[in-house]
């Protein structure tokens, strides 16, 4: 009989009914809980929770399932009761699962327990007539982010803790308990406060920024763990607020004079205080991201990074309004940010390449000696410590090795490789001009997927005169690629297709002009010569026999950092082409913080490729001197040449396979956005989709790296006039197709 009954009840819960899919999101957000953490508790997969959340193709679950969702959500529903005064849903302050370390609650043994850091401020608004800022007001505030205002008595908010909770969750480091950072603030009564993720905050007993310091590496459970066996574990982030920088005795904002150094004067009170404590900086002083540290004892490190976005530590160019963000909101970007990718250790750019090393350290430990010691030693697949030469083809102007050049010598294709990105337009023909709209697509994480599976050069190059090309070897090669006709080339195994070459760019040089003798190329280029059917016979090349896929991990950690990001903003990889569209069109309202972290992700990628060839940033610098990045073993502009070389080469794969099926021709093409002629406004409009399947080989909608999305569409009239009115027949529109706006600096006049 209780079978039977079970049988009944199953029955009925199989119908359970379900809030609405705003509703449910709302309740999860409501109580800090991740996607993750409710697929977890239900056997799910994450993209199923988030399909039961949307709100444009909400999924529903069945059998138990349904049963368990239902039980979860109506047990929350009855802690969050909706608002009846407003229908906009709750704002998603949970931080993945993913972080390396999870916020838990207080021990047992204190009156107190973990209230999120929006709570508390909902709590204040009560008592306070000044409101608490919000998400969608926040970029409208002052320079200064808005404070929290401190939490009554009642909010019960944990209170600092020298040692990790006793009920630290499985499988995170009690060290780090409290996360990767923390950002510190000044509450409206004078209370110091640190905001973590996952919405913890801290009371910061510290009277002094030495204080800070110490407070931060013996009681505040912050930091992250390494990335990688041989690797370091991540040193705590203290973000500070302008409020914060006021009690600590540091300037809100640096003088002109400040700005140029990148630092504070090295007298100024507060490195003094540092100096007496016995603590030092590094050689770029106490600036905008300042790293504070005693030399390690033994395996101990004893350092704290500092990130001061009143100072301009978040660019806003790859930032947004980050600094404008309340502490707990500041928190929860950067936090998400640290999770997926890792602490910032400066710049996107700096963090980019610092990923790299992260992945891949130098050095690991030997086996034990004969006496039962290990030692230091080279970590295969790493770039190791010491810098190598670069050949003097891939070395920018000024280097060094190129000291012996006449003064104003410029160097030609055959002195210099010179891999970029696409930089390409032409005039329309008639037909394209009877046609409506222009359509501009971009590739997702186009330098990362160039990145996907490369093989680099880990060593020294070694010259080679007339040596065979091998597609397998990285490094610089002579050859002359001007035979290479793209009125025929081969796009399958034994498929040649007839092009009109004029409306193509040729893909070995970043004008888009076909190249008239020989030249330097990164071997993806070259290879690519020899796919579209054609001999090549290099003159002499600079090849790294030495080598291995350096980049892969790098890859794969900001791919999984996007991707996760995206979903969580509602785009993610399962999606139709159609409902793809649909969900990128203003995803960034949907969430302005993750929005934030996207942008961040994407600027990490470009800007660690960029470090790879980092040129002088002042230094009292002068041609033919060496500079300060040719010190790291991660100045590598082969590198940087052959993801270039790789990424340009890949769209304009794409683009061949796109003419060869469809007999269209892009009218212009910037870095990894291509535009297209068509008669409507979407990309489905001349992408061939036959039944929900793209061309092979060729361009398709999507999130993941290397497919593509809408970037932006615009009038055929629109185009023609734009460049009638800078008498530009060739301006490259690909600059313009997101948002139609042309300037006369834009243009060059």
């Amino acid at each position: 009989m209780s079978e039977l009954f079970d049988r009944v009840d199953a029955l009925v819960a199989s119908r359970s009914p379900l809030p609405p899919p705003a509703e449910r999101k709302r309740l999860r957000t409501a109580h800090g809980l991740t996607l993750d953490e409710v697929a977890a508790a239900l056997q799910v997969r994450r993209a199923t929770v988030s399909g039961w959340e949307s709100s444009t193709k909400a999924t529903e679950p069945r059998g138990k399932e349904r049963e368990a969702y239902a039980r979860l959500l109506k047990q929350l529903a009855e802690l969050y009761p909706a608002d009846a005064n407003t229908s906009t849903p709750v704002q998603d302050t949970a931080v993945p699962a993913t972080f390396a370390s999870t916020p838990a609650p207080a021990p047992e043994a204190q009156p107190v327990s973990t209230v999120p850091a929006s709570d508390a401020a909902a709590m204040t608004s009560q008592q306070n007539t000044q409101p608490t800022s919000t998400p969608e007001s926040a970029p409208a505030a002052a320079s200064r982010p808005a404070r929290t205002a401190r939490p009554s008595t009642t909010s019960r908010r944990p209170a600092a803790r020298k040692v990790a909770p006793a009920n630290t969750p499985a499988g995170v480091d009690s060290r780090f308990a409290n996360g990767p950072l923390a950002v510190v603030d000044v509450d409206a009564d004078g209370q110091v406060l640190a905001y973590c993720t996952g919405g913890l905050v801290l009371d910061v007993p510290a009277k002094s920024l030495p204080a800070l310091v110490d407070w931060t590496l013996k009681e505040a459970c912050l930091g992250q763990p390494k990335l990688s066996g041989p690797g370091k574990d991540a040193d705590p982030l203290i973000v500070l607020t302008p409020s914060a920088l006021e009690r600590y005795g540091l300037p809100v904002a640096l003088t002109e004079e400040e700005r140029h150094a990148g630092r504070i004067p090295e007298g100024h009170k507060v490195i003094k205080q540092l100096v007496r404590a016995k603590w030092q900086l590094t050689k770029r002083g106490f600036g905008p991201w300042a790293r504070i540290y005693r030399p390690a004892q033994g395996s101990e490190r004893a350092c704290v990074q500092l990130c001061i976005p009143s100072w301009n530590a978040l660019d806003t160019r790859h930032w947004g309004d980050a600094a404008q963000l309340p502490p707990a909101e500041l928190a929860r970007a950067l936090g998400v940010y640290a999770s997926r990718v890792m602490t910032p250790r400066g710049s996107t750019a700096v963090t980019g390449l610092e990923l790299m090393t992260a992945l891949h350290p130098p050095t690991r430990a030997s086996e034990p000696d004969a006496e039962g010691k290990r030692h230091s030693e080279h970590n295969p697949g790493s770039l190791g410590t010491d810098p190598v030469d670069c050949a003097p083809c891939e070395a920018p102007d000024g280097h060094p090795l190129l000291k012996d050049l006449p003064r104003f010598h410029v160097r030609g294709p055959g002195e210099k490789l010179f891999e970029e990105a696409y930089d390409w337009a032409r005039p329309m023909t008639d037909a394209e001009c009877t046609l409506r709209h222009l359509v501009g697509i971009d590739v997702n994480m186009a330098f990362a997927a160039g990145a996907n599976g490369l093989t680099v050069g880990l060593g020294a190059p070694t010259h080679v005169k007339a040596p065979v090309f091998d597609a397998k070897l990285p490094g610089s090669w002579l050859v002359d690629l001007s035979h290479v006709d793209l009125s025929r080339v081969k796009v399958g195994k034994d498929t040649w297709a007839e092009l009109d070459a004029s409306l193509l760019p040729s893909p070995f040089t970043p004008k888009g002009e076909r190249p008239e003798g020989p030249a330097w190329y990164a071997t993806p280029t070259v290879a690519y010569a020899v796919e579209l059917g054609y001999d090549v016979a290099p003159i002499e090349a600079y090849v790294r026999y030495e080598n291995g896929r350096y980049l892969d991990a790098w890859y794969t950690r900001l791919r999984d950092a996007y991707l996760a990001t995206m979903a969580d903003l509602g785009v993610d990889a399962a999606l139709s082409p159609a409902d793809f569209l649909a969900e990128m069109d203003g995803y960034r309202s949907r969430d302005p913080q993750l929005a934030i972290v996207v942008s961040a992700v994407k600027a990490t990628v470009k800007g660690g490729l960029g470090k790879l060839r980092e040129r002088p940033r002042g230094e009292n610098w002068k041609p033919g001197q060496p500079w300060r990045a040719l010190a790291r073993p991660t100045w590598r502009p082969d590198i940087r040449a052959a993801v270039i070389s790789r990424t340009r080469i890949n769209l304009h794969r794409k683009i061949v396979k796109h003419a060869a099926f469809t007999g269209q021709y892009p009218i212009a093409v910037l870095s990894d956005c291509v535009v297209y002629a068509a008669n409507g406004e979407s990309p489905l409009d001349f992408l061939p989709y036959r039944d929900g399947k793209p061309l092979p080989g060729g361009f398709k909608l999507g999130i993941n790296p290397g497919l593509v999305k809408h970037e932006g569409t615009q009038s055929v009239l629109w185009g023609e006039e734009v460049r009638e009115r800078f008498n530009a027949p060739e301006l490259n529109l690909a600059r313009y197709i997101k948002d139609g706006q042309v300037t006369d600096k834009d243009s060059g006049e």
